[in-house]
């Protein structure tokens, strides 16, 4: 019982981290973190020392955020991929954004747009194993990651946009 305790203390807030980033809110991510530490728990004699003991962890609370979000989740095919191929992005656009605020507006990302984003920027997963991890088609997962991409662009030059604005009137 110490022993885990003293794991939870060690792991828990950036575990939780880990799960917000796949929650609608931190109620969500902190049912996803307790259940995730309760499989840590029951299958600690499993991990097999190859890798970091926390990327094992990060694993486990990943997947029991996939699983809830498959449960709660009925996904429909999204608009063809083709129309966002030919699409450039720009990383100059990210230069001026803090990271809490990048969180923030991925956060406001509808479930399944954030979910593919972050599991292919944040943990990066091909289209293939998210396809097979969510249960879509490889072009779903494509063209949901463009779409988030697409509104997280927009997202961020609106809230520059307003910036600037505020900061002129100043």
């Amino acid at each position: 019982m110490r022993a885990q305790e003293k794991l939870y203390r060690m792991f828990a807030s950036k575990m939780f981290a880990v799960c917000l980033r796949y929650s609608r809110d931190n109620a969500e991510a902190e049912d996803n973190l307790q259940e995730g530490f309760m499989k840590v728990f029951a299958s600690i004699k499993s991990f097999r020392h190859e890798g970091s003991f926390e990327g094992w962890m990060r694993r486990i609370m990943v997947n029991v955020s996939l699983e809830k979000f498959r449960k709660q989740q009925v996904m429909y095919p999204v608009e063809d991929v083709s129309i966002y191929e030919s699409q450039q992005y720009s990383d100059e656009i990210m230069d001026d954004i803090s990271a809490q605020e990048l969180m923030e507006l991925i956060q406001e990302l509808s479930p399944r747009y954030r979910m593919v984003f972050n599991l292919y920027v944040i943990e990066g997963m091909n289209h293939e194993e998210i396809s097979r991890e969510m249960k879509i088609s490889v072009g779903t997962s494509k063209s949901n990651l463009a779409r988030a991409r697409e509104i997280l662009k927009g997202k961020v030059k609106a809230l520059y946009s307003d910036k600037g604005k505020s900061n002129n009137s100043a």
